[in-house]
C-alpha cells in the first residue's frame, strides 16, 4: 500500500532509444523491491526498458553502485545505454570527464566524448558455454548446436553466444524484420537451454564494419536498442569472420559504435544519450502494493 519511495526524484532519459529510468538512492538507506520496479516501468511517465538505481560505493575509487531492474522486476548486470545515461547525469555540469561505476558484473569506465555521447568500457566478453550460461556443453560457442522454428515456419539456428555482463544469443539472418521478434523472442528467451534465459538478438551483415541488429532482452522485451546486446553482436560477428574488430551497429533507436580491442580484450561501446524529464514519484504509482515496509 505505501513505498519509502514516494516522492523521490527520477529522471527519465534514453540512449539510442533505450528507455532508461534513474533513480539516485546515494546517501539515503532505501532499496527497490520487484515489485516496485515493477509498479515504476508501468506509468507512462516513468516507464523503462532498464531502471538504474544508484547506491553508495561499494570498492573504493568507484563513483557509485549500481542495480539495473528490468520491466519485470527482475534484475540485470549490464546495461550499456543505461550506463551512459548514468554517466551524463553524474558528470553534467562538472569538470570531470571519467567515471567507475559498479554492477554485480564487475566495473565499468566511462568516458565523456561529448556533451551528449559516452564511451563505456563494457569489460572482456566470455565464451565457455558454463559463462554464457548454456544448460549443455557445447564444442564451440561461435555456433552452438541449437535450432529453432519460428512462428512463420522459418527456422533460425546455430546461434554464437556470448556473455557480456549478460547472456546473449545472436541469431544471421539476412532480413532482421522477417522473423516476428515480437512473438518468437520471449520463446528463445525462455527456452531450456539458457537456464539464466537469454537476450535474442537477431543481425543482418551489410558489410566488414556495419551491421543491422534487433533485440529482444530479457526480462524487458522488444527494445529500440540494447547496448550490451550491440557489444555481443559486433565481438560474435568478429570471432566468425563476418565483420571486423571495429563495427557501427545499427539499431531501431539509432547507432552505436563498438570497437573489441585487441591490446587488452576490452569491448568499447559509444553512443548517445537523451534527457526526456525529470519529475518524482507519485505515491500513486504504489497503492495496490502490499505493504512491505
Amino acid at each position: 500500500m505505501t513505498s519509502a519511495l514516494t516522492h523521490h526524484p527520477f529522471i527519465k532519459m534514453n540512449g539510442a532509444g533505450n528507455e532508461i529510468t534513474i533513480l539516485d538512492l546515494r546517501g539515503t538507506g532505501l532499496a527497490v523491491r520487484p515489485e516496485e520496479a515493477r509498479a515504476i516501468a508501468a506509468h507512462p511517465s516513468t516507464t523503462f526498458d532498464q531502471l538504474m538505481v544508484l547506491f553508495d560505493p561499494r570498492t573504493p575509487g568507484t563513483d557509485a553502485y549500481m542495480r539495473i531492474f528490468n520491466t519485470d522486476g527482475s534484475e540485470s548486470s549490464a546495461c550499456g545505454n543505461g550506463t551512459r545515461c548514468v554517466s551524463w547525469y553524474l558528470l553534467d555540469g562538472g569538470e570531470r570527464d571519467a567515471l567507475n561505476l559498479e554492477t554485480a558484473a564487475g566495473l565499468l569506465e566511462s568516458r565523456r566524448e561529448g556533451p551528449l555521447s559516452f564511451t563505456i568500457d563494457m569489460g572482456r566478453p566470455r565464451f565457455g558455454w558454463q559463462d554464457i550460461p548454456l544448460s549443455r556443453p557445447q564444442t564451440d560457442t561461435k555456433a552452438i548446436d541449437f535450432s529453432f522454428t519460428t512462428s512463420n515456419g522459418k527456422t533460425l539456428s546455430h546461434p554464437a553466444c556470448v556473455n557480456m555482463g549478460n547472456p546473449h544469443a545472436i541469431f544471421w539472418v539476412e532480413d532482421v524484420e522477417a522473423y516476428a521478434l515480437d512473438i518468437n523472442g520471449p520463446i528463445l528467451e525462455h527456452d531450456p537451454i539458457f537456464p539464466e534465459r537469454a537476450n535474442i538478438s537477431l543481425v543482418q551483415i551489410v558489410s566488414r564494419d556495419h551491421i543491422i541488429q534487433k533485440v529482444w532482452e530479457r526480462g524487458a522485451g522488444l527494445t529500440l536498442a540494447c547496448g550490451s546486446g550491440a557489444c555481443a553482436a559486433a565481438v560474435a560477428a568478429a570471432r566468425n569472420g563476418l565483420t571486423g574488430r571495429k563495427v557501427r551497429v545499427s539499431l531501431p533507436g539509432g547507432d552505436l559504435l563498438i570497437d573489441w580491442r585487441e591490446a587488452d580484450d576490452h569491448v568499447r561501446m559509444t553512443g548517445p544519450v537523451a534527457l526526456e524529464h525529470r519529475g518524482t514519484l507519485d505515491a500513486g504509482l504504489f497503492q495496490d502494493l502490499p505493504d512491505g515496509r
